[in-house]
Formats: structure tokens, sequence, C-alpha cells
């Protein structure tokens, strides 16, 4: 039970890494927060946690909305006493192709849904994380522009490399208040994201050590470690849970 007496706001839990880890969370203790666009299925599984024994309750909304961010907080609060951790793990790929073909609005999405969206969470998260006397953040990056560049992917790459930039200075502004702020890195996950084409996933898997995908679950679990007290010593960093991703160049 690592996260016994913890709430934790979990950000893109409708589905894939956030949906794992909203049933893992609330298996290990935690009182969760949910968010995501999709009202039906974070009811769903709402109605799937408590079920099962666990507390849990959600609001739909926008990470890009500050109005939406700021209610994820105030109904941690409300609902649970205090906000101990957040999982700010929405985020979306975006179109691909090269940059030059990218429109300024595909850009902006991208980086708005991506990048902007964890200032504007961490914005409203650290004055609650201080009312609580301290906690953590973590931001779901990718190895993708950190690791490795794919073609295509310039949005995402920009936009997921600048969370690993937004959480070392966060984790030195906050780390005396004993506020940590990490970066988890999956690799290619199986998740709706990932779409369905098995051809496609046995051309991801072969750039991982591993030569195969990750289960969104196997991602959680990391997300676990760094929110609990496990990872009590562990602030500013880019943390890799990539199958090998980032190392490996052997097809």
């Amino acid at each position: 039970m690592r996260l016994e007496g913890k709430t934790i706001i979990i950000t893109g839990a409708s589905s894939g890494i956030g949906a794992a880890a909203a049933r893992l969370f609330a298996a290990e203790g935690a009182s969760l927060v949910l968010g995501a666009r999709r009202e039906d299925r974070l009811a769903a599984l709402c109605d799937e946690i408590e079920a099962a024994g666990g507390r849990a309750t959600f609001l739909a909304g926008d990470v890009r909305d500050a109005a939406s961010v700021e209610g994820l907080v105030r109904l941690a609060e409300d609902r649970f006493g205090a906000l101990h951790g957040a999982f700010n793990n929405a985020g979306i790929t975006g179109p691909g192709g090269p940059l030059e073909a990218l429109a300024p609005e595909g850009w902006d999405e991208v980086l708005g849904t991506n990048l902007t969206s964890a200032y504007v969470a961490a914005r409203h998260q650290i004055p609650a994380l201080r009312r609580a006397g301290g906690g953590a953040m973590v931001f779901t990056s990718s190895f993708v522009g950190q690791g490795i560049g794919l073609p295509g992917m310039a949005a995402y790459a920009a936009a997921k490399a600048g969370l690993v930039g937004l959480v070392q200075v966060l984790a030195v502004e906050l780390g005396a208040e004993g506020i940590r702020a990490n970066a988890l890195l999956p690799g290619g996950t199986l998740t709706e994201m990932a779409g369905t084409d098995p051809a496609v996933h046995a051309q991801v898997a072969g750039l991982h050590a591993l030569k195969r995908m990750a289960d969104p679950e196997e991602i959680a679990r990391a997300a676990l470690f760094l929110l609990s007290d496990d990872a009590s010593f562990v602030t500013g960093s880019a943390m890799y849970a990539d199958g090998g991703n980032a190392i490996c160049k052997a097809a």
C-alpha cells in the first residue's frame, strides 16, 4: 500500500497508461481524482475502482483549460482533504510529417496539450502540495526528443523534451519545500495511441532492447515508484521506462 493516505490526480485517465495507473494506484491505497475529456469512460473507471473497494472521483475537461485543472485540485481538497501528488499524463502525438508541412495550428495543439498543459497543471498543483506539507508531481515525457529523434514528430519531440527541462527547474525551485518533480519517459506502449496495426507494433518493438512494446501497467508501475515515498530522494530526473529504447541501436 505505497500510496496509503495519499490523494493523487491523474490526467489522461480515461484509457492507456492513465487508466492503468488509476487501477494500480487505487490498489496501492490512493484516493484518486481522475481527469480526461471522455466523461463516460471516467465514470465507468471510477465505478470499477469503487466496486473493488477503492476511492475515486472525476472531473471531465481539457488539460489546456486552467479552470478544468483548477477544478481537479479543488476536487482533491474538497473530497479527500488534501492533494499529495499528481500524475500529469495526458498527451497527444499530433499530426505526422516533416516540419515544413506542419501547420501552425498543429504545432500549437501539440505544444499546448503536451507542454503548456504541464505549466498550467504545476501552477495550480504547487499551492495545494504546499498546503499538504509536500508531495510529488510526475510528468509523462517520452524517449522521443530525449533518446532518439523520429522523423515526422518535431512538435511532439519538442514538447516532450521541454517537459524534462521543466521538471529540472521545478525540482530546484521546490525541493526545499519537500515537493519533488520528475519526468517519466516511456517507450512504445500498447495503448489506443499506438493503433492496432501488428506490422507497426512489430516495427516499434524492434526499436527496443527488449524487442517488445510495454503493457500500460508496466509504465504505471514506474509512475507509482516516482509518486511514492520509495522515491523520496529522487527529483529532477528524466527516468526511462523504455525497454532499452534509448540505448538500442541494433535492428
